[in-house]
């Protein structure tokens, strides 16, 4: 008994520090599993801050494409309206072209025109100013003329009847070559006052 007392001893030394090392060598794991627990959990978490990340940024990503969509649009609605103001403009500046040189030529014309009708007036205003030196002139010819045709018959009318009958009598003519004299001279006088166009 002893003897199995002492073996139950030993074997009771021998299983406390096993036990105690089991205790201790469980406490280890129970520590380890704790640790990995926490840390399998932090891990969680982190993989699920992650994965919100993710899914955020897929949103974000998302509605950036779709922005980037609607520029894009935008874009090329600005393009499109942009290259049909330039056409319209370009449009304009032709039509506005076409019309300026229907417009100068046209003014050509006129000024074509108002340059005959210039030279005409002023070839109109020589003529007429011409014709009143010439009708000037005139007037003062037919002035007198008309007092050398005043002269004659006043001359004729204060002959005698018997200075008549001197002048024409062929057989006599004493005052013949006196009254062609005079005669000749109202014909030169006559013919002086004649009107020179």
């Amino acid at each position: 008994m002893r003897l199995l007392r002492l073996s139950s001893i030993v074997a009771l030394a021998l299983t406390i520090p096993a036990i105690a090392h089991a205790d201790q060598e469980g406490d280890r794991l129970r520590e380890a599993l704790r640790s990995a627990t926490a840390q399998a959990r932090a891990a969680e978490d982190q993989r699920a801050a992650l994965q919100a990340k993710l899914t955020a940024a897929e949103q974000e990503r998302e509605r950036l494409r779709k922005q980037n969509e609607a520029f894009r649009a935008q874009v090329k609605e600005a393009e499109q309206a942009y290259r049909q103001a330039v056409k319209d403009f370009n449009e304009r500046l032709t039509e506005r072209d076409d019309s300026l040189e229907k417009w100068k030529v046209a003014y050509g014309e006129a000024a074509g025109v108002a340059r005959a009708k210039d030279a005409e007036r002023a070839k109109f205003e020589a003529e007429a100013t011409a014709f009143k030196a010439s009708t000037k002139a005139c007037e003062a010819k037919n002035i007198q003329l008309a007092r050398t045709a005043n002269e004659v018959v006043t001359k004729y009318e204060a002959m005698d009847p018997f200075e008549k009958v001197l002048d024409h009598d062929p057989v006599f003519g004493l005052k013949r070559v006196e009254h062609q004299n005079a005669a000749q001279d109202y014909r030169d006088k006559i013919l002086e006052q004649k009107a020179k166009p």
